[in-house]
């Protein structure tokens, strides 16, 4: 009798473990590794690109000399990580801005070249060490430029020609115009030489590391992050598209009463797709 209570007592145990081990594996979704919701994406990354065939008249400010790649056949989709802008930006955490973009020279139909054009190897060199710096180490130190989206800039701009003078008076790698340079140096204190390639692409990357914090403090309550991840298909979802916008069209055209706005889409994708497609980021 005693046997067979035990032996009772045993299958009995045996039985209520299988039926709580059946319980945990077909009930709560996120301890088996499923988060609610997985089966929704958004796409991120790059934007989608005009269907063929369709028309897109990019504004007077679309400006390039750089190859711009083939979409890629499968973008990557990865659900966004932030939410999006502010819905009217916060007062303005500077006084002066830069002046917008000017228009072409009358007659003139083709970019000039002055001086010497630095080597690729050159170009590279320089435009990792001007993306590597650190331009807010007080206020704003977190702020990072992107080497992938500084490469990508010069190329959309000056195909990484370091001697090139565009009709709109543009110089150079980065495409710096003369009052941006101004604007810069005074801002931070600095006599960067526009003509020069290695200052040329630290004006560049000066002058994005400044449009992350003045639109990162108008839209995104100072978050400063520029990462692909946090961009859906709307073009005005994240602070990098806005960054890449005001680069070509001026902050001004960006940040508006009526939101955060993109008035050149097209720049803004050919930027986006060169960051990961460039053929420039194997030199």
């Amino acid at each position: 009798m005693t046997r067979r209570a035990r032996r009772s007592g045993r299958v009995l145990v045996t039985l209520l473990l299988a039926v709580t081990v059946a319980g945990c594996a077909n009930g709560d979704p996120e301890r088996n590794g499923a988060a609610p919701g997985s089966d929704v994406e958004q796409v991120a990354g790059s934007e989608t690109l005009p269907e063929a065939g369709a028309t897109t008249d990019p504004p007077p400010a679309v400006q390039g000399l750089g190859a711009r790649p083939r979409p890629s056949a499968t973008p990557s989709r990865t659900p966004s990580r932030k939410p999006g802008p502010r819905k009217a930006p916060k007062p303005p955490t500077e006084s002066k801005l830069p002046p917008p973009p000017p228009k072409a020279k009358p007659g003139c139909t083709k970019p000039r070249y002055e001086g010497t054009e630095a080597s690729r190897a050159q170009v590279k060199q320089a435009l990792t060490e001007a993306a590597g710096r650190v331009y807010w180490p007080s206020s704003a130190p977190s702020i990072r430029v992107p080497v992938d989206l500084v490469k990508a800039t010069a190329w959309q701009e000056s195909g990484w020609q370091s001697n090139i003078i565009a009709c709109d008076g543009g110089v150079g790698l980065m495409q710096v115009m003369p009052d941006t340079a101004d604007f810069v140096n005074q801002r931070f204190d600095q006599s960067y030489d526009i003509d020069a390639y290695r200052d040329n692409a630290t004006l560049g990357a000066n002058y994005l590391a400044w449009l992350i914090k003045y639109i990162g403090d108008a839209f995104f309550d100072g978050a400063y992050g520029v990462s692909a991840a946090d961009c859906t298909t709307e073009l005005n979802s994240c602070l990098l598209n806005a960054v890449i916008s005001a680069y070509n069209f001026g902050p001004g055209a960006v940040v508006t009463d009526d939101g955060l706005k993109i008035p050149n889409p097209q720049y803004v994708r050919n930027v986006r797709a060169l960051m990961t497609e460039c053929e420039c980021l194997g030199f």
